[in-house]
């Protein structure tokens, strides 16, 4: 079967539907996914989906392909990620499929995939194009295709861990992903007073895009704190695995500040253990995890990559940059959840009288947003690859290089690193103040001129 190759990224599938993601490549993948079952004595997955237009007919034909192997298929409807990953651990299956486009734009789709426990990610999910083209051979007997309500289990298990010192008013924008209708149930029974924003699931996404990562799609949420007597505003992604936080003031408090919360809260129950953060955090949250008793870990960018060092270190808490968060602690099981890390926060923050000044205490720089230097497929990662072998900084106090190349100074940093989904350089910087940063800039931009004089920088 011909199956368009460019579906196969980094930490997923995902393509536009009815171009390159098609029903037949679904079918496709649910079979080589039916066949690693197979050979992992997996006997049945876990399906779902988000909001999105095509995630019904997707979802059917992923379905068809990994029954038609003999594999079994516990169907459990429209829901969450983090609820499909929940689904993985109490079916005791250990393995799922999300059909979701998180936070891309409507007329994509995809897939994020677990097997026996692991994430596919890499190497794993070329494996399964790999299957495809070697073309594969039905099962003499289908498997059998169930419903199964999994999202009352999920309720029952959030609500009897996370508890409210006191009840919060709190503005909750779903960006009418697929979150809304829960978010709902469980903010209010934790004993929420909701501000409702774009609760309605609405494949179209009419009112903004629902990816809280770019603050232009928290603007709603911004006015509506401010504009009412909510304390504090979260957002969820289109398929509620991460999580945005603004305060009173319309600050937004960004993932590494968020995790600086959670750390603290973490690491009192687990002293001395392992935080990880990805390349693109803050400089101030390495103090941060030192002084509460914990060791700083770097980890490259992506969510799989993350998780992969979760399980590696067996660290009691993660989180990256693009507001993925993972509590691996004696509460929750290890996977990434923006509705559960947004339940953590609120109970956090229910400990104080001030939400939102305690937010906004939390050690900040000036930064500037990701920043992309387009190039042509391929290129990003060659021309990464130079910068790591030849730039030279006498001046830094130290160099990282497990992803890209991150340049630490006493007050400031800056990072390049090629993207794995897209052909493009991501760059990020940071200072301690707005001189610090300027001039970190001009120290970067001159170091990267001495391996292409002629590239465009964003800054």
């Amino acid at each position: 079967m011909l199956i368009d190759s460019s579906i196969f990224k980094a930490y997923d599938i995902r393509g536009i539907v009815d171009k390159t993601l098609t029903t037949d490549a679904a079918f496709a993948v649910g079979q080589a996914l039916g066949e690693l079952a197979q050979e992992k004595g997996v006997k049945a997955l876990c399906v779902g989906r988000d909001g999105r237009l095509s995630g019904p007919k997707l979802s059917d034909a992923l379905i068809k392909g990994i029954a038609s192997m003999g594999i079994n298929v516990i169907d459990i409807g429209m829901v969450p990620t983090p609820v499909l990953y929940f689904a993985t651990f109490v079916t005791g299956t250990g393995s799922g499929v999300a059909v979701t486009g998180s936070h891309n734009p409507p007329e994509y789709n995809g897939l994020k995939m677990m097997m026996a426990k692991d994430t596919l990610f890499g190497d794993g999910i070329q494996n399964l194009r790999e299957r495809i083209l070697r073309g594969i051979t039905p099962a003499a007997h289908e498997g059998t295709v169930t419903q199964q309500d999994v999202v009352t289990p999920y309720l029952e298990k959030v609500l009897a861990d996370v508890k409210l010192v006191r009840p919060i008013k709190v503005a909750i924008d779903c960006g009418n992903g697929v979150t809304g209708p829960l978010a709902m149930k469980l903010f209010s029974q934790l004993g929420c007073e909701i501000i409702p924003l774009f609760t309605e699931i609405d494949g179209h996404f009419p009112n903004h895009h629902p990816d809280p990562s770019k603050p232009a799609n928290l603007s709603h949420l911004i006015e509506a704190v401010k504009n009412t007597d909510a304390e504090v505003g979260i957002a969820f992604d289109g398929d509620g695995d991460r999580l945005g936080v603004v305060t009173k003031s319309g600050e937004i408090i960004f993932p590494d500040r968020q995790m600086m919360l959670f750390a603290a809260d973490i690491l009192k129950h687990n002293p001395g253990a392992p935080i990880i953060y990805d390349v693109k955090c803050t400089r101030r949250l390495v103090p941060w995890i030192k002084d509460h008793g914990g060791i700083p870990t770097i980890c490259r960018t992506g969510h799989s990559l993350v998780k992969a060092k979760l399980r590696e270190t067996q660290a009691p808490f993660a989180g990256e940059m693009s507001g993925h968060l993972f509590f691996n602690d004696q509460r929750w099981p290890g996977f990434d959840d923006g509705l559960y890390a947004g339940a953590r926060m609120l109970e956090i923050l229910s400990r104080s009288d001030n939400p939102s000044a305690l937010l906004e205490s939390l050690p900040s720089a000036v930064n500037t947003p990701e920043l992309h230097i387009e190039m042509a497929e391929g290129e990003n990662k060659r021309f990464v690859a130079r910068l790591q072998k030849e730039l030279r900084f006498d001046d830094a106090t130290d160099i990282i290089t497990i992803d890209g190349i991150r340049v630490e100074w006493n007050d400031g940093f800056a990072l390049a690193r090629s993207s794995n989904t897209t052909p493009v350089v991501v760059l990020r910087l940071e200072g301690d103040s707005a001189e610090a940063l300027e001039r970190i800039k001009q120290r970067f931009a001159q170091a990267i001129r001495t391996v292409d004089p002629n590239v465009q920088l964003p800054f």
